[in-house]
């Protein structure tokens, strides 16, 4: 009896600890799988493709828009704005043809970045690359804005010295200062670090103690930040000296009502190009200086994203990834906001507007019909009255001076 009743304890025991390990293993696994999905809940492939493809074509197709239209004789004055639509699409082109392939790599060595860059230069030259088409796009951009603004209102100054090897200058000038100042961390002033979850390297915004890094990483927030403001202002410049000029030329003529469609059309595109610049680029600045702040960088979330304490943490990163990818989107909806739109869309609501306008005039003319004859028909016959009338007293006149 005892030795059956200690068998049974052993048993009951047994099933315990078997119902207590199978039910921490159960809690476990969920908790990994529940940090492994929101960890990778964000990422995935489709997007570095689909935003590769997008923007080489839109970007290509600009480039030959561009050239086809440099090389007309009668673009001789428009030839400084088309050298830098120009730039624009190339710098994005090879911004994402530099970059993209890298990112397709490490999605396929199931995103472990070592597996593709063990030596990690590979990560300073993805950083450089980052920095230097996220700026310079910003730049270029301000420097068409300025441009845009001068030949509105001083168009004498602009025709006399805004040339086109002023503007390759310019475009060089801007070139050059912005690879050099993303070649700074390479010479030991601030640092690129791999960003969460694995795929992108870009500047670190949390290593304090790294040299210089504090200072790089708020320098590159501010000139963000400063060329957005830049072009904003410039292009409402731009658009309330176009308002103005439209109204004080608001005639019937022929030349007048090109002026209102050329207004419009560039009113359109400048309210375009403002909103998608804010919408791409303001989250990733406002958020590279919240991190500066609190020293906190994206990197940290590779070692923290199945920590249940560092939830907060886990946002910011999913929001840097999301502000990272809106700044790419930029460089995708570039040629459009500047050169496809214009010549697709807003042509085509100009023509819908105008034959609106039109018919409306139609109508209003058929209504008018009868009493238009009548009122012409009026004066048709006061000026034959006129003209009798002068007749006579011309008469009159001949005959006093015979006597």
């Amino acid at each position: 009896m005892t030795s059956k009743c200690q068998s049974s304890d052993v048993l009951l025991q047994n099933l315990t600890a078997g119902t207590m390990m199978w039910e921490s293993n159960h809690s476990k696994s969920s908790q990994d799988g529940a940090g492994k999905s929101s960890s990778c809940g964000s990422v995935s492939v489709f997007f570095p493709i689909t935003m590769m493809v997008t923007g080489m074509v839109g970007n290509s197709l600009a480039m030959l828009l561009v050239y086809s239209a440099y090389r007309k004789k009668e673009n001789k004055r428009k030839k400084s704005f088309l050298l830098c639509i120009g730039s624009l699409a190339l710098t994005d082109l090879f911004g994402q043809l530099l970059t993209t392939p890298i990112v397709i790599s490490v999605y396929r060595a199931d995103l472990k970045w070592k597996r593709v860059d063990p030596s990690g230069t590979l990560c300073a030259f993805f950083g450089v690359c980052m920095t230097t088409f996220g700026l310079c796009p910003l730049f270029l951009a301000s420097a068409m804005a300025v441009e845009r603004a001068l030949a509105i209102t001083a168009p004498h100054w602009y025709s006399h010295y805004m040339k086109t090897s002023v503007t390759k200058q310019v475009l060089v000038i801007i070139w050059c200062l912005v690879l050099l100042f993303a070649l700074l961390p390479v010479a030991g002033v601030g640092k690129y670090t791999l960003q969460w979850p694995g795929t992108w390297c870009f500047i670190s915004t949390g290593d304090k103690d790294v040299t210089g890094n504090t200072f790089f990483a708020t320098t590159f927030a501010a000139l963000g930040i400063c060329s957005l403001l830049v072009t904003l202002s410039c292009n409402v410049v731009t658009i309330r000296a176009l308002v103005i000029r439209c109204k004080t030329k608001a005639t019937s003529t022929q030349s007048s009502k090109q002026w209102e469609r050329l207004t419009t059309e560039t009113v359109i595109q400048l309210m375009g190009i403002m909103c998608v610049l804010l919408t791409c680029w303001s989250p990733l600045l406002v958020l590279m200086l919240k991190m500066i702040s609190t020293h906190t960088s994206s990197h940290q979330c590779n070692s923290a994203a199945v920590s249940l304490s560092s939830q907060d943490l886990q946002m910011d990163c999913n929001f840097f990834l999301t502000a990272i990818r809106l700044a790419s989107l930029n460089q995708i909806l570039d040629p459009w906001v500047y050169l496809l739109l214009r010549e697709i869309l807003l042509r085509k609501f100009c023509q819908v507007a105008s034959a609106v306008s039109k018919c409306s005039l139609d109508v209003q003319k058929e209504t008018q019909c009868p009493l238009d004859a009548l009122n012409k028909k009026a004066i048709q016959n006061d000026n034959v009255h006129k003209q009798s009338l002068n007749i006579e007293n011309s008469n009159l006149n001949g005959g006093n001076e015979e006597q």
